[in-house]
């Protein structure tokens, strides 16, 4: 078995923290817009799910 690194490196070694920010802002718009698209088709489970976290919400100790 080859001797392999802990992690494995990263596909592009000389990224900037703009391109992994844009990146990461475009993932978190693909998902909310994933979500809303769950909500939309989905709506008694989207609002079991917005019932659950508000319950969530309301039992967590700050």
């Amino acid at each position: 078995m080859p001797d392999l690194p802990d992690r494995p490196e990263p596909a592009e070694p000389h990224e900037t923290d703009a391109e992994r920010r844009r990146r990461r802002a475009r993932f978190l718009r693909d998902l909310a817009e994933a979500r809303a698209l769950r909500d939309r088709v989905q709506p008694r489970r989207a609002k079991t799910a917005r019932l659950r976290h508000a319950m969530r919400m309301r039992t967590f100790r700050w």
